[in-house]
């Protein structure tokens, strides 16, 4: 008996050491080139990233995979018992890999086999095990990925803590619905936080890793119900919920955000389409398409909302507009085909409308459907206006408006009849009936029930056009605006399309000769002019007018957008002087020095030129423009900043290092800490100034003269704001631009044709743009401070009065409307003719105005007039500007075309 135990104990052990050194052997075999824990310690799978405006809401999420990471700590309890008694009920005490588990899926894949089911091992992984597949393994079904899995999981279980475990596998998993990872998956069946997920939404959430696709609340609602109702029970088994608690939550329907037909949350308003577009290319530009779409980044941008919302609905209008002056009618959106619902159904109707592919992202129209058409009008199903308003009628008689129509390329006169202007199944815009020939954006429950709602038909305009607001001391873009409708046109025309900017290019031209010792007051020529070209032929430039005024101070030279006066100047100051200038402030980045350019012949974006009146408006200091403050990566570090402005004193630290006293130290406050009080912060300027404070200031008060006694005076004058701006206009009214600001805002309109084509007669930039303007900064300004121009006068400049039309001095006590106060230079003021004295002998006589230091001019050998820029006498009889004399024209010129206005 001893012998046999003996022998029993002797083949035990060695069957048992063959056993281990088998399992040795096996886990030495399946262990080779398995990955290590470095690759899980720096987990960083591809996230979603957000951009959120300047009030802290998303207003766009881009990713190839929707995720947004969350740490375990932020993950509620709710959250982990549900998915832990989905998936792995043992996850805290086993060491990575379920025996247990194991047992039993094996015996329920026997027992099906016995049975003679199809069937294959499931159940048995764990949530380590599953991690290991998601991260370091594939997808393969065979034992040995099973194994090498198993040994993955048994070897990292001992390594991270449970919770870090957990945390990897509910930020990695696929929910379905373009959804990955809890956080993401909680906003896009749920439209919620974690944190306010109720538990029957937890357990359908727990339920989805199984099998997502299989699982839609939607397509799937019984299944997906069921799997729920699964978890929930296995809850209350494991003692985390209480069996009442579990069986109320059972009752509950099953509602997610796709049974709105939504598959994920989008931007929180559909009218930024342009400016988020505009965030993302940027954002592409400075970190690559790689670090937006999966490296998780929070972009905080500059849009302000409420001022973007004003620029699309004031650029609507003014296209709008321009579009039902021209009269004509280009046919419907589309058109339903194919077994159209009864004219009376309007419901079905709208179930048809609904799937319609249309722009539906200009709150003031309505997307509608032709239901009938009877001789003098068509009634209408009208989408998303209530019920009671939903069947409506379109009356020819309210269609005046359309002269001619131009159908599938067909061109026919005004319609006789609602039959030449609808048929069935016709979609298209409407609006209601109102002084604005629009909706209020507010939505569509206008209107009572006892007043039926009229409804005008609306039309995209074939014109297009673009809007910029920008905040001028920082260059924050606060509101884009690239077309009509984004969802028509994604091209965004305020930063892409390449325009000539016609007359708005004019002030740099005036910039450089103040710079060079003209004053505002310097008499210039307005007389015809003739250029000899390379090529031998004749460029004669013209007013718009086409009348030549003779002498004119430079300001009325500005504000009336004179053509010949500024090729005058332009030829005088030098191209080079003037290209110098286009370029420093970033209109264009390489000018050539043709005199048409100085008319805006050359072709530059809105964006571009709203930046640089900015640099006007701010007295001449550098700004770079942009759609993003900054940008944080996924572990919220600052990987971007736009503003490069250094703070001294913001910190705790540095706050209590020293008193208050400040002392100016190369242009910036220095703080002085020697008496141990509480320090003040500084924000050093480290802008460079790319002109004169002085000079900018000039600019800015003879562009209020554009405003308030020229080219815009009537369409943007009279609103009782501080505005300025320039009109501009190019040959054949092909463009037409208005840029302008306010002490705190610069914005500027564009209006064109994709394709260059005239407008038409009075398509100017001033009736056109100047309008959309004027609607833009009356609504941005309404309850704000509009400031004043006055606070950014240089002390180095004095104001005197003078006659409006000749620049001549007057008394200081002058009035009228003839008299305008101007600003100089000091030293640059002109004097009294009383004080003049006589004049030297050069000295030539305009009228009853007398200048001197009439300089010689003349654009080629065949050009008859000769007449020239004369400046103001200043003190002592010397030119204006203290003894300066603007250059002599330059040598030779360059070849030029445009006659622009």
């Amino acid at each position: 008996m001893m012998r046999i135990v003996a022998s029993i104990f002797s083949l035990a052990s060695t069957g048992l050491l063959i056993g281990v050194l088998g399992m040795v052997g096996l886990i030495a075999v399946y262990s080779r080139d398995l990955p290590d824990g470095d690759e899980l310690a720096d987990y960083a799978p591809p996230l979603l990233s957000r951009v959120y405006s300047a009030e802290g809401k998303v207003i766009a999420r881009y990713a190839t995979e929707n995720r947004v990471f969350v740490p375990i700590e932020e993950v509620p309890e709710l959250i982990k018992i549900a998915f832990i008694s989905a998936e792995d009920k043992n996850f805290y005490e086993h060491p990575g890999v379920d025996a247990s588990g194991i047992i039993k899926a094996i015996g329920r894949f026997g027992l099906a086999k016995i049975r003679g089911e199809t069937s294959r091992i499931a159940g048995a992984s764990t949530i380590t095990q599953q991690v290991m597949k998601n991260f370091l393994l594939d997808s393969d079904r065979s034992v040995e990925r099973k194994i090498r899995e198993a040994i993955l999981a048994v070897r990292f279980d001992g390594t991270f803590s449970k919770d870090e475990i957990l945390e990897l596998y509910l930020n990695e998993i696929f929910f379905g619905a373009r959804a990955y990872g809890i956080s993401a998956a909680a906003q896009t069946y749920f439209g919620k936080r974690l944190d306010q997920l109720t538990i029957e939404e937890a357990a359908y959430l727990a339920g989805l890793p199984k099998e997502p696709s299989n699982l839609h609340p939607v397509r799937f609602r019984e299944r997906a119900v069921a799997r729920r109702n699964y978890v929930l029970r296995q809850m209350a088994e494991n003692g985390y919920l209480d069996p009442a608690e579990a069986a109320e939550a059972i009752a509950l329907p099953l509602v997610t955000r796709l049974d709105e037909a939504r598959d994920a949350p989008g931007v929180q308003d559909r009218g930024l389409g342009y400016f988020t577009a505009e965030v993302r290319r940027q954002v592409v530009g400075e970190l690559g398409r790689e670090a937006l779409f999966e490296g998780g980044l929070t972009v905080r941008a500059t849009v302000d909302p409420r001022l973007q919302a004003n620029a699309g609905r004031a650029r609507r209008r003014g296209l709008a507009a321009y579009d039902r002056r021209q009269g004509v009618w280009r046919g419907p959106l589309t058109r339903l085909e194919d077994a159209l619902p009864e004219a009376d159904d309007t419901a079905a109707w709208l179930a048809r409308l609904a799937h319609t592919d249309v722009p539906r992202d200009v709150p003031e129209w309505h997307v509608a459907v032709v239901t009938a058409v009877e001789p003098a009008a068509a009634r209408i199903a009208i989408e998303g206006v209530p019920a009671e308003q939903a069947d409506a009628i379109l009356e020819l008689d309210g269609e005046g408006w359309i002269r001619r129509r131009e159908i599938e390329g067909e061109r026919l006169g005004a319609p006789r009849a609602a039959a030449d202007l609808w048929r069935v199944g016709d979609v298209v815009f409407v609006a209601r009936d109102g002084p604005e020939g629009a909706d209020d954006a507010a939505g569509a429950d206008g209107g009572s029930d006892a007043e039926p709602v009229d409804w005008d038909l609306q039309q995209i305009p074939e014109v297009q056009g673009a809007f910029v607001a920008m905040d001028p001391e920082t260059g924050r873009v606060l509101a884009i605006q690239g077309g009509f409708s984004f969802e028509f046109s994604v091209f965004n025309r305020a930063t892409q399309a390449q325009r000539q900017p016609g007359s708005a290019f004019k002030p740099f031209v005036y910039a450089v000769a103040l710079d060079a010792g003209y004053t505002p007051a310097t008499i210039v020529n307005d007389a015809p002019v003739a250029v000899r070209l390379s090529n031998g032929e004749t460029w004669r430039p013209k007013n718009s007018s086409g009348v030549a005024y003779g002498p004119t101070p430079l300001r009325r030279g500005l504000e009336l957008s004179r053509n010949l006066m500024t090729v005058r100047i332009a030829q005088q100051v030098g191209m080079q002087r003037v290209a110098t200038y286009a370029e420093r402030f970033g209109v264009y980045d390489d000018m050539p020095e043709h005199l048409a350019f100085a008319l805006g012949a050359g072709e530059t974006t809105l964006y571009d030129m709203v930046a640089a009146y900015g640099m006007f408006v701010n007295g001449g200091r550098r700004v770079r423009p942009t759609v993003i403050d900054r940008i944080q990566d996924r572990r919220g570090s600052t990987i971007y900043r736009h503003d490069p402005r250094s703070c001294v004193g913001c910190t705790l630290a540095e706050a209590g290092a020293g008193d208050a006293r400040l002392a100016m130290v190369g242009g910036a406050m220095q703080i002085d800490t020697s008496a141990g009080q509480v320090a003040l912060p500084v924000l050093f300027d480290e802008r460079d100034q790319i002109m004169n404070p002085s000079t900018a200031f000039q600019i800015v008060s003879m562009l209020q003269g554009v405003v308030d006694s020229g080219t815009a005076t009537r369409t943007v004058g009279g609103t009782g704001l501080p505005l300025a701006g320039k009109t501009g206009t190019t040959n054949d009214s092909k463009d037409a631009w208005f840029v302008g600001f306010s002490p705190d805002l610069v914005a500027g309109c564009y209006i064109g044709f994709d394709n260059p084509r005239p407008m038409g007669r009075g398509a100017y930039g001033g009736t056109l743009c100047g309008p959309v303007f004027k609607e833009f900064m009356v609504a941005a300004l309404e309850g704000e401070d509009p400031g004043s121009f006055e606070g950014s006068r240089d002390m180095g400049l004095v104001t005197v009065k003078l006659d409006r039309e000749t620049g001549r001095r007057l008394p200081d006590d002058a009035e009228g409307p003839h008299v305008m106060t101007e600003v100089f230079k000091r030293g640059d003021e002109p004097v009294l003719f009383a004080e003049a004295g006589a004049l030297a002998g050069d000295s030539i006589l305009f009228g009853e105005d007398f200048v001197a230091g009439a300089l010689p001019f003349s654009l080629d050998d065949d050009n008859q007039d000769s007449g020239g820029m004369v400046p103001s006498r200043g003190p002592g009889g010397t030119a204006a500007g203290g003894g300066r004399t603007p250059p002599q024209p330059p040598a030779s010129i360059g070849p030029g075309t445009g006659g622009l206005y």
